[in-house]
């Protein structure tokens, strides 16, 4: 029990961590991506903002003679005027000045013209335009403008391009990923540990309970006290009482059918054993002593089947596995086995057996309808009448089961159903109708023996079984 209930703590355990942290641990790996995406999109806008700087600074040191198409542009760009710009030894800037026809004006002629368009809505207000591109077998970013020049004797239009290499932005990438990864892995950390607490606290009660059920006596199948457990564990302290209350009414049944059985056949041995030395000492003839040897085996077998049959109703009460049958068709191939004592003693027998389905096992319809014929059969007058009818009615399986017998007393009623109570104990065991009251309460129905009356007196016992009718 205390395996089962401490690998049930393990499991919780871990699918409450494993839901915490789970999702947890995706939001933050979500997190992180856009995170990360979101600095290094702001530190390319930083150092693009630092090429356009650069450009239009080199645009500042042009000079143009002439007009338009006839214009001549003059640039010069010491490196030097690049050097302010570049943010430390890793990265290297070049550039290049051109007319708006690729003409190289200054700067590095390896550097490729660009082809490209303007976008229609820049980010600054410049005709500037960015782009990725290879030079000297570098990976490059480059920064376009278009640069108007004008002097006292010209007017023409410039193409800046500077051009710097990814060394210092790779180096910043590598640094925020780092930086967003360990953070991130900090954060999830402290997440799982508050997590791991809290799970651990939270299936304290749930331990407790093991603990508690472990520390209790082998036969201690009381209902479990936990005033003090939480709401989410009430259903199954509720459902352990449960099971732990038919586990006690089987126990209870079992140490009473011990006792009942060592008691009841603890009498048919002891006269079978002073028969068997009457026998042997010849106190009386042979054949006699047969014969009560006989019936006593005889009362012992018939004490035994009944016991067992006791029992057995009790375990498929605890079974739930069950079909729909068909009681008229249970009643009367029941009645067929039992017809031979019917033509034995020469009864008038009358059977009405409609198809009624009930939701029952099929051995206890079977066994419920015999113990009643039998009982019928047995107190029969010879040439008597015996009827047997089953019929749907009220919404209910009826089976009743009419003979033309003595009928019972007052004072017998009340102990009938009783074990052991029968009521001519010399020629039966007691426990048929103490079956029949226990199959019938397995099946949620009723039973009840009644005289049957004419002109005030009694002129036989109805018995009437009412089962709940499988609706279909």
């Amino acid at each position: 029990m205390r395996r089962l209930f401490a690998t049930s703590a393990t499991s919780l355990r871990a699918r409450l961590l494993l839901g915490i942290l789970v999702p947890v641990a995706l939001v933050i790996a979500v997190n992180s991506v856009s995170l990360y995406r979101q600095s290094l999109a702001a530190a390319t806008i930083a150092y693009d903002r630092t090429l356009l700087a650069s450009a239009k600074t080199i645009g500042e040191q042009l000079d143009v003679t002439g007009y338009d198409d006839a214009a001549v542009l003059r640039a010069v760009v010491p490196y030097s005027a690049l050097e302010a710009f570049e943010a430390d030894n890793q990265s290297r800037m070049y550039y290049r000045v051109s007319t708006l026809k690729g003409e190289m004006i200054s700067g590095f002629d390896e550097v490729p013209f660009w082809r490209g368009t303007l976008p229609i809505r820049p980010p600054y207000a410049s005709l500037v335009d960015f782009y990725d591109a290879e030079f000297r077998g570098q990976q490059v970013r480059i920064a376009v403008l278009l640069q108007p020049v004008a002097s006292a004797v010209g007017r023409g239009m410039a193409v800046v391009q500077v051009a710097e290499t990814l060394e210092i932005r790779e180096t910043l990438a590598r640094t925020l990923l780092l930086d967003t990864l360990w953070r991130q892995a900090v954060l999830l950390a402290v997440i799982a540990l508050v997590t791991a607490l809290v799970v651990q606290r939270a299936t304290q009660p749930v331990r407790a309970l093991g603990e508690a059920i472990e520390a209790r006596a082998a036969d201690d199948l009381s209902p479990i006290d936990a005033p003090d457990a939480p709401r989410e564990l009430r259903p199954l302290v509720e459902a352990t009482t449960r099971v732990m209350g038919r586990l006690q009414a089987l126990l209870d049944h079992q140490k009473r059918f011990v006792r009942d059985s060592a008691h009841q056949l603890r009498t048919p041995l002891a006269v079978l054993k002073a028969q068997v030395q009457s026998a042997r000492r010849g106190d009386v003839p042979a054949d006699q002593a047969l014969s009560e040897i006989d019936a006593t085996v005889a009362r012992a077998t018939t004490l035994a089947n009944q016991m067992l049959s006791l029992a057995k109703v009790e375990q498929l009460r605890q079974q739930p596995e069950s079909s729909t049958q068909d009681l008229g068709e249970v009643v009367r191939q029941v009645a067929l086995d039992v017809s031979p004592l019917i033509a034995d003693k020469a009864l008038d027998f009358e059977l009405d057996a409609d198809a009624v389905p009930v939701h029952a096992h099929r051995w206890m319809l079977q066994e419920l309808t015999r113990n009643l014929l039998h009982n019928a059969v047995k107190h029969s007058p010879r040439g008597g009448m015996l009827s047997v009818q089953v019929r749907a009615e009220g919404g209910e399986a009826l089976l009743r089961i009419a003979d033309a017998g003595p009928g019972i007393t007052a004072e017998l009623r009340g102990r009938l159903f009783a074990p052991f109570s029968a009521g001519d104990m010399a020629s039966g065991s007691g426990l048929g109708l103490a079956i029949c009251r226990e199959i019938v309460q397995a099946l949620r129905g009723r039973i009840a023996l009644d005289n049957r009356l004419a002109d005030g007196r009694v002129v036989g016992l109805d018995a009437t079984v009412r089962l709940p009718l499988e609706q279909g």
